[in-house]
């Protein structure tokens, strides 16, 4: 369900694996669809599938793969809720409540939540291109993995390594820190790797990250281990002047390669779509407010962000003068 940059890829690898999918779209993607094959590119290799495409699930299926954006993810449930009781369901999201969103949505849905570190782009209706391959946890709650989460990983493992996890709402706080690299390239419309690049914008990705450590310290969260992160080294990050901290945005801007990455984010911005914003760096300002706390560097982002939503892409120096 949803026909995204990750949507559209899974659907892609799925359906190579020899699965048979059904992907939903609308508009020109749909249009894109039912007219010719789903085509990918990139770090999988060459993809060329047919799927079955339409507004909505036509049939009950085995597994399914929530992967629209936070915000959308409500209708496409409520759209679908009766094609989704008593299976398989894989909400595949940024931010937090993704898994608990789903589960009031379809009380009998047997939940999962999916961390993905690939990197992938809409390139154009019915074309999607993956820029980083990279692993992919899955999991529920806070408790050990069950039998049911291996065996929904070991399915998916056919199309991309997915490895089955414990305590998965500390991996997911650590995903939102990793997601803080998404805002300041949607707000100036540069890539990843040039914002990580330019020393005064690093600074404040580097301090956004560092925010939502320290607010996810102070909700009592102990972070899972992710794209080199872990709690041990979190913690000490949280600790870090700006300057030192740097070399966490550093290290990941590496692992990226050269190939351009524009996040999920300033995707959303160039379709002329509303972002996940909220979700992410508004999510922070959030859970702050739930410990009586601030978050004045994710607030001042999420207000950027939705600015750039109107007007299109704004100075750099409006994001560096956010640490002023």
């Amino acid at each position: 369900m949803g026909a995204g940059a990750l949507g559209g890829m899974f659907a892609g690898l799925l359906a190579r694996s020899g699965h048979e999918v059904r992907l939903t779209a609308r508009g020109e993607t749909l249009d894109a669809l039912a007219g010719g094959r789903l085509r990918l590119t990139g770090a999988y290799g060459e993809v060329t599938a047919r799927v079955d495409a339409g507004p909505a699930l036509s049939e009950r299926p085995e597994l399914a793969l929530l992967c629209t954006k936070a915000q959308d993810a409500p209708a496409a449930l409520a759209a679908n809720a009766p094609q989704l009781a008593g299976i398989p369901l894989v909400v595949v999201q940024n931010g937090l409540g993704g898994v608990e969103t789903a589960r009031a949505a379809v009380s009998d849905a047997d939940v999962f939540g999916l961390l993905t570190l690939i990197a992938a782009q809409h390139t154009e209706p019915g074309a999607w291109r993956v820029t980083a391959a990279a692993p992919s946890f899955l999991g529920r709650g806070d408790g050990p993995v069950d039998a049911a989460a291996h065996r929904i990983a070991s399915v998916l493992s056919e199309a991309v390594p997915v490895r089955a996890i414990d305590d998965f709402r500390g991996a997911q706080w650590t995903k939102l820190v990793v997601n803080m690299l998404n805002a300041v390239p949607a707000i100036v419309g540069r890539s990843v790797q040039e914002v990580v690049d330019d020393p005064a914008l690093r600074r404040v990705v580097t301090a956004s990250m560092r925010e939502t450590v320290r607010v996810g310290i102070a909700r009592g969260i102990r972070f899972g281990a992710l794209q080199g992160l872990d709690d041990r080294r979190l913690r000490t990050f949280a600790r870090l002047p700006l300057a030192i901290g740097g070399i966490v945005p550093l290290r990941m801007r590496r692992a990226m390669g050269d190939v351009p990455n524009l996040g999920s984010t300033q995707q959303s911005l160039a379709r002329g779509r509303p972002s996940e914003i909220d979700h992410l760096n508004g999510a922070v300002v959030r859970e702050a407010e739930a410990v009586g706390a601030d978050a004045p560097v994710n607030r001042a982002l999420t207000a950027l962000v939705h600015e750039a939503e109107r007007s299109g892409p704004l100075p750099a120096a409006r994001v560096s003068a956010i640490l002023d």
